[in-house]
């Protein structure tokens, strides 16, 4: 194969939050598209015409099936018609080996060699330790009897997708680096045909440890306000207003923002890779520890500050978001579930509003979003908002709840009621 020839048949593994958006833009770019899940609810949904996500609608994902380009099933077979192959699975932490989980990887790099051929290119895009390309990926692969680097080829490119903004994918530079130099540069013609620019690094272990830095970046940034607001609590200083003031210096400050706690895949997983890949090298991370330590504090925090704005025994508070982050409808590793819980264990009466999230489950329990009203938000001792999702009627809280704790500097003006994070 020579690096020029365009492969026009993309199969994408893994429809969530990466792999939905990366297949609609390789469609939108002129690729044919296959895609696989083996969660037969999203292949259904897909099909007709109902999107899981919000980032993308149901008129996209209908006009992503009636494009004549894009399909979807669970079968790994047709892998074998494709001339790209490209790997979007959940990378979970193991709290209970406290390491890295790479099951989802394995599964889908073992489901597809049976059915790979000579001159496929193979990416990974799930966010990983740096080596997991060449030490876990590759050697699967080679148990079809194809050599990687030379009868197949194989890249990293790590996923910057950023749910809920408004940023155009195809603008966001993507990173990539292969396991040799030609897989590396077979893997260049493809994505510089769908992204506007694309940043080669030396290896995959350099692309791996890029998304690393991002998100460890991040997590620090973060700790080190969630850690101020303690502070800034104890001084009644609004912690707010000061990351504000610091912003106006035009140069060597960029402000990060103190929250209930972090959530999503990225910030509360992609550290812990980092951490584990530095113990794995006989090294110690103090300030991931550190960072780790501090925000997965911040539930419990938020809660005690919760439990000091009433006085009743068994209080009842209504919790404003339920998402990780504003305008996604994604739950995984949101600190408002733990605050959920940790409220409830501690004698308090609870309930939500998510306008995102109609129901949700907590070991047994089932809670549905309530409707927000005045008399509704009356009945509530406080009102706490935890995600700021936009369409929330902010107002209408403000005018009805009696105690609010503003997690999320909603209310940027002082008000009698509010109580800020």
């Amino acid at each position: 194969m020579t690096t020029s020839f365009r492969m026009t048949c993309v199969c994408v593994i893994g429809l969530g939050y990466v792999g939905l958006p990366l297949a609609k833009l390789f469609v939108d770019s002129g690729f044919v598209v296959m895609g696989i899940d083996r969660d037969e609810h999203k292949i259904e949904s897909i099909r007709n015409g109902s999107s899981y996500l919000t980032d993308l609608s149901n008129d996209e994902i209908a006009e992503l099936s009636d494009s004549g380009r894009f399909s979807c099933t669970t079968d790994f077979s047709i892998v074998k018609s494709a001339d790209v192959v490209i790997i979007c699975v959940p990378t979970p932490w193991n709290d209970s080996t406290n390491e890295p989980d790479l099951n989802y990887i394995e599964s889908a790099a073992r489901s597809i060699t049976p059915y790979l051929r000579e001159g496929q290119l193979v990416v990974l895009e799930s966010s990983t330790f740096p080596g997991t390309t060449e030490e876990v990926l590759a050697p699967i692969l080679e148990e079809s009897g194809l050599r990687a680097g030379s009868d197949i080829y194989i890249a990293y490119s790590p996923e910057r997708i950023d749910p809920g903004s408004a940023y155009d994918t195809r603008k966001i530079p993507k990173v990539l680096g292969g396991i040799n130099d030609f897989s590396r540069k077979v893997a260049e013609g493809i994505y510089r045909q769908v992204f506007r620019e694309v940043v080669v690094v030396s290896s995959t272990k350099a692309a791996e440890l890029t998304k690393l830095l991002e998100n460890t970046q991040r997590l620090i940034n973060i700790s080190l306000m969630n850690e101020l607001t303690h502070l800034a609590e104890k001084l009644r200083i609004n912690i707010w207003e000061v990351i504000q003031a610091a912003s106006t210096k035009p140069y060597g400050f960029t402000p990060f923002y103190p929250g209930p706690g972090i959530g999503g895949h990225c910030i509360p997983v992609d550290p812990l890779y980092l951490k584990w890949t530095a113990e794995r090298h006989g090294l110690h991370s103090t300030l991931i520890a550190a960072a780790h330590t501090v925000n997965t504090a911040m539930p419990g925090y938020v809660v005690s500050r919760i439990l000091k704005l009433t006085d009743k025994q068994v209080p009842n508070v209504l919790l404003i978001g339920m998402t990780y982050k504003r305008d996604v409808n994604d739950l995984r590793e949101s600190s408002s579930l733990e605050i959920l819980e940790l409220l409830t264990e501690q004698g308090a009466e609870v309930s939500y509003h998510d306008p995102l999230v109609s129901q949700l489950q907590i070991k047994d329990v089932t809670y549905q979003s309530v409707s927000l009203d005045a008399d509704t938000l009356q009945a509530f001792d406080v009102v706490a908002v935890l995600t700021n999702h936009s369409t929330v009627d902010y107002d209408l809280i403000l005018a009805h709840a009696p105690v609010i704790f503003d997690t999320r500097q909603v209310y940027e003006t002082c008000h009698t009621k509010v109580v800020h994070l």
